[in-house]
């Protein structure tokens, strides 16, 4: 989610790293190729992947409402589209999407 090791995957995709334990003083560069992220740089990217997952709420409680695709379909054949559109609206409507 935003703890080190994604801040240190998203700052430097593919580099090579061992982490011992969870804080940055145990993380050891053995990566050639990309340079180490100053610790700064990785608290700030936490903080950027914290608020890029809080921003998405919205569709993960979304996604746990909308019924499976084969019973949409078959709203869709037996009641039609517009049914299916009110109730696909209707949770859109309960987690609306943030400004």
């Amino acid at each position: 989610m935003y703890d080190l090791p994604a801040a240190l995957i998203s700052l430097r995709p593919g580099a090579a790293w061992s982490l011992n334990g969870d804080d940055y003083s145990g993380l050891a560069w053995l990566d050639e190729t990309q340079t180490k992220p100053t610790h700064q740089e990785c608290i700030d990217e936490m903080a950027r992947l914290k608020t890029e997952y809080d921003n998405k709420e919205y569709q993960r409680l979304r996604a746990q409402e909308y019924p499976p695709v084969v019973d949409q379909l078959d709203t869709i054949f037996h009641s039609g589209l517009a049914a299916w559109q009110a109730e696909i609206q209707a949770i859109k409507d309960k987690y609306p999407k943030p400004d």
